[in-house]
């Protein structure tokens, strides 16, 4: 097999090529001269490859001014989705109601066949929304709790789901369990320990966050989970940082339910996500909108939002064949190359702190850096004011500092950028508040 082919196959992304062709034939014919020059390189060291991900890095419309370290919040399209998706919606005004409910709308379930392959469940497992909070809160109100019911969750959960159980908790009287997770915690058996602590007789549901957004750690759900089932609950699953950022199927979670953002490491277009609800447990959650049977058994029911944008969701489909060329193993090897080569870097500079695991079991390609007597929001501000580096600043509980989130087109330049900035504002005094 030449390396060409090696590329391809080991990304599983053969046959993807030709789905591809449909969408955009530049971007194969594009593809293909890359890979030609690539044939005569190495391949020892993927996440390393400069020329591949130089490719990769010219495949996306990102500013060059600005550099954008904050993909965990939303991440850019690759040209080739922007492309689809303006093909769709133009496709679309032709004729709305005809193009968009009698044409498009048909095409979801190829879509659904395609995504739930990708994910290792069945298509009647997966519904399609408009993000991680829209398919999570489906089953956080659509759920049948009583009052006395027990959630245990962490006070590291995601705000919008964390609301999402105090308006349960405060309808329906149900009660609240909450964990803290040292940030980081790096053993598995501690962290279980920790859930297994909060668990009682009356505890229905396990909520757990995959990856943190505060500070990019990595929680081992299906160990949770699996202790969490022992003891006869069920367990929800945030998979909005997790889900295309680094390689695991739905089933290596341990959830009943999973939802995610592909607006985020899968780079979809904004506003698309999915919700997945093993099969036999989805009657027992109700519609959160109108639905004929609300309380069914057909997934398609999750999916009753009136009229959506069906540009952005069939462009989706275009997203996992840009994902599926780079490959999921690769593109994670990528991310957690691209982190370690910044906070490396970091670490030793004087007063950092940083809230984030270097071990890979914990960690991809997120990290919280902060300093001693640095507000994180006067860190964000001097990197962006002298470096146009975009970041978050994150406040949350013992946590105070910046959360930096490459993506597979940023490249190195940019993070001794970060570097620089971070070693600069390590040897200052914070500005007066």
């Amino acid at each position: 097999m030449n390396r060409r082919n090696f590329l391809l196959s080991s990304a599983g992304t053969l046959s993807a090529l030709e789905a591809l062709s449909m969408v955009d034939e530049k971007f194969t014919t594009s593809l293909e001269k890359h890979l030609t020059k690539l044939e005569n390189m190495s391949f020892s060291a993927p996440a390393e490859n400069d020329d591949f991900w130089s490719w990769v890095r010219n495949s996306y419309t990102v500013s060059a001014n600005i550099i954008n370290l904050n993909n965990a919040g939303v991440s850019p399209q690759p040209k080739i989705v922007q492309d689809a998706m303006t093909r769709f919606y133009s496709y679309s005004n032709e004729a709305p109601s005809y193009y968009m409910w009698r044409i498009l709308d048909q095409q979801r379930e190829g879509l659904r066949n395609k995504v739930a392959e990708f994910c290792g469940v069945s298509p009647e497992e997966i519904a399609f929304n408009r993000n991680a909070t829209e398919g999570l809160n489906s089953v956080i109100f659509g759920l049948n709790l009583k009052e006395g019911d027990e959630v245990v969750l962490s006070s590291f959960d995601y705000p919008n789901m964390t609301n999402a159980w105090k308006q349960r908790e405060k309808r329906d009287k149900i009660k609240l369990v909450w964990v803290d997770i040292a940030q980081p915690m790096e053993n598995d058996a501690e962290i279980v320990s920790i859930y297994e602590k909060a668990i009682t007789a009356k505890t229905k549901i396990v909520f757990i966050t995959h990856l943190i957004n505060w500070t990019g750690n990595i929680v081992p759900s299906k160990a949770i989970a699996d202790m969490a089932h022992r003891k006869g609950c069920e367990v929800i699953v945030d998979g909005a940082q997790s889900f295309a950022h680094f390689d695991f199927k739905i089933e290596d979670t341990g959830a009943d339910y999973f939802a995610t953002s592909l607006h985020k490491w899968m780079c979809a277009p904004f506003g698309s996500g999915l919700v997945y609800i093993k099969k036999e447990k989805i009657k027992k959650v109700w519609a959160l909108l109108s639905a004929v049977e609300p309380d069914g058994d057909d997934i398609k029911k999750f999916e009753s939002l009136g009229t959506r944008s069906f540009a952005t969701e069939m462009a989706v489909g275009a997203a996992l064949d840009f994902h599926n060329l780079i490959g999921s193993k690769r593109k994670e090897d990528r991310l957690r190359f691209l982190k370690n080569y910044w906070i490396e870097k970091a670490r030793n500079l004087p007063n950092v702190k940083i809230a984030t695991s270097f071990k890979a079991q914990y960690s991809c390609g997120m990290a919280n850096v902060g300093f001693e007597g640095w507000d994180a929001h006067q860190i964000e501000t001097r990197l962006f004011e002298r470096y146009r580096i975009h970041s978050v600043s994150i406040v949350h509980k013992d946590v105070n500092g910046i959360r930096v989130s490459p993506n597979v087109y940023t490249n190195l330049t940019e993070l001794d950028f970060l570097v620089k900035g971070l070693t600069e504002i390590s040897q200052s005094s914070p500005p007066v508040k």
